[in-house]
């Protein structure tokens, strides 16, 4: 192994406050935490050859650039079949984050193709590119499709892996998220729950898949209202990423984007905007400037401004997420419908009505397709209508 060090303090200088001082420990191969810390990291990796796993490793800090760059050209150098499935499922991967969710949905069917020339349609290495399409899906706000490919990747799951292995409770977190999204709340915490509990059985207690499970059960307190609960799990989830994360990694920016949504929530816009600006500031750093993600930040924002009477400065950041997810998502994602309904608050507020009814109308006729019947938001357009 190479020289390792632990990172034991750091702290400003006292002379020089652009200094930091870094106190080092030397490791050794007989080190216990450093050999466990070893071998949960190859078992993380995915790649069938060490080019492959460095990719992965790009990825999961965040290097969307440099690890497409090191998979086409992977790509254009491999003859193989099952090289190019591995591959394919990658390149999936990364669009998806990179918020191309059609080129993900292309690459990951690729990948399929290849794989389904000599596997079962249950075959257990099929499960991660089953999860990942159902991912894709969840982005495009389209949750019946999301939760049929999450359910394919669960099923063969439940056959093949031990019952407290990560990669079942990888399944129950993306159900439930789904679940959350479509406003089953009770069902949601359900699968939320049973991730939970395999992740703290199966995972060191400062790993990221656990911040995400605290996040995740966050999101539901939040959205059922009950701030104080989801600013504790919160809380848990952004201890985590602080310390295993690197400072710009877009995890780190959910976790602030979260607290600052809590924040909003209970009325302390001062404390909302903090987190929603440190949120802001990792998001255009780390992402393409089409990025879902990026629209959310502007979105949040543009809502604090508009709670406390800044209507201008509330349509600027409205306009801004409305401009990224017209041209990111598909015309009838959820998300759409909420900054039209945002800024047919806005309107609202200023006194335009008739301005407000356009945006509402166009945010119902969304909610309507995509939504099932009984959904809160589907009852916020009709109010806002209504009042409007």
């Amino acid at each position: 192994m190479h020289t390792v060090f632990r990172v034991d303090d750091i702290k400003q200088t006292v002379s020089n406050s652009r200094l930091w001082e870094v106190q080092l420990t030397l490791t050794g191969d007989n080190d216990p935490q450093l050999a466990t810390l070893t071998e949960r990291i190859k078992g993380e990796l995915y790649g069938s050859t060490g080019w492959h796993q460095l990719g992965h490793l790009m990825l999961k800090g965040g290097h969307l650039n440099q690890a497409e760059e090191l998979y086409n050209e992977l790509l254009k150098n491999t003859s193989s079949d099952t090289d190019k499935a591995e591959i394919y499922h990658m390149l999936g991967f990364l669009k998806n984050d990179q918020g191309q969710y059609k080129e993900a949905v292309s690459f990951y069917e690729k990948s399929l193709e290849i794989k389904r020339k000599t596997l079962s349609e249950d075959h257990s290495s099929l499960a991660p590119t089953y999860a990942n399409i159902g991912a894709v899906y969840y982005n495009m706000g389209n949750y019946s499709k999301a939760l049929e490919f999450y359910d394919k990747s669960l099923k063969i799951g439940e056959k093949s892996l031990p019952p407290n292995h990560p990669d079942l409770a990888t399944s129950y977190n993306n159900i439930g998220e789904v679940y959350r999204n479509m406003g089953n709340y009770s069902k949601a915490l359900e699968f939320y729950d049973k991730a939970l509990k395999i992740d703290g059985k199966s995972l060191p207690p400062n790993h990221p898949d656990l911040a995400t499970s605290y996040n995740n059960i966050g999101n539901v307190y939040n959205n059922m209202g009950n701030y104080s609960k989801a600013l504790e799990f919160y809380d848990k989830a952004l201890k985590i990423n602080e310390k295993s994360l690197p400072p710009n990694h877009p995890d780190l920016a959910t976790s602030y984007n979260n607290i600052g949504g809590a924040y909003d929530s209970m009325g302390n816009y001062s404390e909302a905007l903090e987190f929603y600006d440190k949120s802001l500031k990792i998001n255009e750093k780390a992402l393409p400037p089409n990025h879902p993600n990026l629209a959310s930040s502007y979105n949040n924002i543009g809502g604090v401004y508009n709670s406390i009477g800044n209507y201008s400065k509330a349509l600027e950041f409205y306009d801004k997420s409305l401009k990224i997810r017209e041209k990111a998502l598909p015309p009838n994602h959820p998300d759409l419908a909420t900054s039209y309904n945002n800024i047919g608050e806005v309107y609202t507020n200023m006194g335009n009505y008739s301005k407000a009814l356009e945006f509402y109308d166009k945010s119902l006729k969304i909610r309507e397709k995509s939504l099932p019947p009984n959904h809160p938001s589907l009852a916020t357009s009709y109010n806002n209508i209504g009042l409007a």
